[in-house]
């Protein structure tokens, strides 16, 4: 009787420690990852003050300043579409000599990627057309093209401040009296500094 008693004295001191060996071991449930809440924004809209020199016009001797806006939309992370519209009307300064009014409208595929912080990039390259009013020229309105880029300083989640340039080649020829129509392809460089707002 008592060798029994003793060997289950025995047997549970054992079976406590296996108990308590076996919960030392559970593992509790962590808790689920924080899932990113950051919105991401597909479309964006821009405006602001941009600039053009004028050399498609003969003897000017200052660029163009004006507004320019546009609208983009993103298809991946790194790829997206945009379509723009200038308007240049007030030289720089005076001695031009002819008050020139320059009229684009371009649209093509742009690439942007993050940079470090709060800073970013892109790359495009636009096409379309181009109008030059108040110069005599021929034609009216000339196909338009070329690239360049930017980048952004993003402010908060919607708004952004952008910086970009450009180099639009474009053909016209100043000939008033329609003699050869025999136009030279002429590029402008641009500049823009601006607000963009994405949604």
């Amino acid at each position: 009787m008592k060798r029994n008693l003793l060997l289950s004295i025995l047997a549970l001191v054992p079976a406590s420690l296996l108990s308590l060996t076996a919960s030392c071991q559970i593992v509790l449930d962590k808790p689920p990852a924080a899932e990113r809440t950051e919105k991401v924004y597909k479309n964006e809209v821009s405006a602001g003050y941009a600039y053009t020199s004028l050399n498609q016009v003969l003897q000017s001797r200052y660029g163009l300043q004006g507004v320019n806006a546009s609208y983009g939309r993103d298809f991946g992370k790194y790829f997206g579409v945009m379509g723009e519209g200038s308007y240049y009307f007030k030289a720089v300064a005076s001695g031009n000599p002819v008050d020139a009014k320059v009229v684009l409208g371009l649209a093509g595929p742009f690439i942007h990627v993050d940079l470090f912080g709060r800073l970013s990039g892109f790359a495009r390259v636009l096409i379309g057309g181009g109008h030059t009013g108040g110069a005599s020229e021929y034609p009216d309105i000339s196909f338009a093209g070329g690239g360049g880029g930017g980048m952004d300083y993003q402010l908060s989640p919607r708004f952004s401040l952008r910086a970009s340039g450009d180099d639009i080649f474009s053909s016209f020829v100043e000939d008033p009296n329609h003699l050869g129509f025999s136009p030279h392809m002429k590029g402008n460089p641009r500049a823009s500094f601006g607000a963009v707002y994405k949604f």
